[in-house]
């Protein structure tokens, strides 16, 4: 019998076939292994002096696998060994995830003791087939009242949060988790500063929202390679959940430093830069991962939802945030996104600066499935307070300097008139969860009586 018979007899048999490879040089954050036959995100053991550290394989050059280590580089040296461990990147999944904080590869990072999830799935699945996606028709309430009312949200919808530094984000993340109608929520902090973590669990975030999410963290002072299967591992979670039957509000901050981690592994393989110094497996890894999210019809034996709609499967509402250098929206990664996303908030600045919290510009703000999810009241409110505001956006400059004069313009007479009412709908205290109905309702009577006055001031000025 020769070799390669032997080896798949043992394998048949249940005997682990141990490869080993040998680390040949150390080039930036990477490491060549020398006769290593493993697959691209398979993981390794790279064997030092203290033990070891785990790897995982990023490409490969002739015969050498292209390793990176996902924990640093001290202690490798030319000769050592690496093992691999395993060839299927897979993530464990499991409603025992709810309530605990983890990092990119599964680990508890929370204090709790170890978590013993049931099952396992892939880290990077298959596609979802186009055909087996839901319509999106089924509204999410996120008890954010700018969102609920101006940009509603859809179950199964991919929404992007763009903004700069300093402008309530994880405030408005927070705001989202605490209110929203999930099931389940799962939230990847992808490149986030070690210290907002804690700050952003215990504090922002709180038990009670704690307890019905799964937090994957993965900080910018870990490797490239940690960071992507961070984010890929939560988008694993998520399904899992999904496949239960669950409707999970899905968050990543943020899908920038996920592109920026892809970037510095695309480099370290030899990829060409591209647009900015991004190479050309960013943006693919970046449709791959937002596409992930989504409403799914239940496959054979899947869990049904809770309401009892029969052939239903649960869904993924994603919200992913993108930073923008400068607040320049024409960056690549924000310009990517939104080609890519069903919609988009838009936090402004200048808002931010007057205190308007959250600071959701409305007007710039997008969610591409408003007509399917808002009945018809709804949207001829929503119409008419955008138009009042357009408007004020319009004469503003005026009316600080005194320039305007009252009764010229009907319409702008009206949104002058009823700019503080708006406003007030729009903001919201921090700690503040609006529900629904009553959203919906305040926002209905106030445009009604916007649309009421301005058509009043309209035939006094005709008579």
């Amino acid at each position: 019998m020769n070799p390669f018979d032997e080896a798949w007899e043992r394998a048949r048999e249940g005997e682990r076939i141990e490869r080993v490879g040998t680390i040949r040089s150390l080039r930036g954050l990477c490491a060549a292994v020398r006769d290593l036959a493993a697959p691209v995100g398979s993981l390794v053991k790279l064997e030092t002096e203290s033990g070891g550290t785990a790897g995982e394989v990023i490409g490969f050059e002739d015969s050498d696998a292209i390793v990176m280590p996902l924990a640093g580089r001290d202690g490798l040296m030319a000769g050592g060994r690496a093992v691999l461990e395993q060839t299927s990147p897979t993530v464990r999944v499991g409603a025992e995830l709810l309530g605990r904080v983890i990092d990119g590869l599964g680990r508890a990072i929370d204090g709790r003791g170890p978590v013993r999830p049931m099952g396992s799935r892939p880290l990077q699945p298959a596609p979802i087939d186009a055909m087996r996606r839901r319509l999106i028709r089924e509204r999410l309430a996120t008890g954010v009242r700018a969102v609920d009312t101006m940009t509603p949200v859809g179950r199964g919808q991919r929404l992007g949060i763009f903004a700069g530094p300093g402008v309530g984000k994880s405030t408005l993340l927070a705001q989202l988790v605490r209110g929203s109608e999930s099931d389940a929520n799962v939230i990847a902090l992808i490149g986030e500063r070690g210290r907002e973590v804690r700050e952003f669990i215990q504090e922002t975030l709180g038990d009670e929202a704690l307890s019905r999410s799964v937090v994957v963290v993965a900080t910018g002072d870990e490797s490239p390679a940690m960071r992507v299967r961070a984010a890929k591992g939560a988008c694993a979670i998520a399904e899992s959940l999904r496949d239960e039957g669950k409707d999970v509000l899905f968050i990543m901050d943020s899908a920038t430093r996920f592109a920026h981690a892809q970037r510095q592994i695309g480099l370290a393989v030899g990829e060409p830069p591209a647009t900015r110094g991004y190479t050309p497996s960013v943006f693919s890894e970046l449709a791959q991962l937002l596409e992930r999210a989504g409403a799914v019809e239940a496959s054979d034996g899947a869990t049904e939802r809770r309401s009892g709609e029969g052939g239903l499967g649960g869904s993924i509402t994603g919200m992913y945030t993108i930073l923008v250098e400068g607040d320049d929206m024409t960056e690549p990664i924000a310009d990517a996104a939104r080609g890519i996303l069903d919609g988009h908030l838009i936090l402004s600045r200048d808002l931010a600066k007057r205190g308007h919290f959250p600071a959701i510009d409305v007007l710039d703000s997008v969610s591409r499935v408003t007509g399917e999810i808002c009945d018809e009241r709804h949207l001829a409110a929503r119409q008419v307070l955008l138009r009042l505001l357009a408007k004020h956006g319009e004469v503003a400059e005026l009316v600080r300097i005194g320039a305007y004069a009252a009764g010229s313009d009907a319409e702008a007479d009206t949104a002058i008139a009823f700019l503080e009412e708006i406003e007030a709908l729009l903001t919201q205290a921090r700690g503040e969860a609006s529900a629904f109905d009553a959203s919906r309702a305040a926002m209905v009577d106030l445009g009604e009586r916007a649309s009421a006055a301005l058509a009043a001031r309209k035939q006094q000025r005709a008579a």
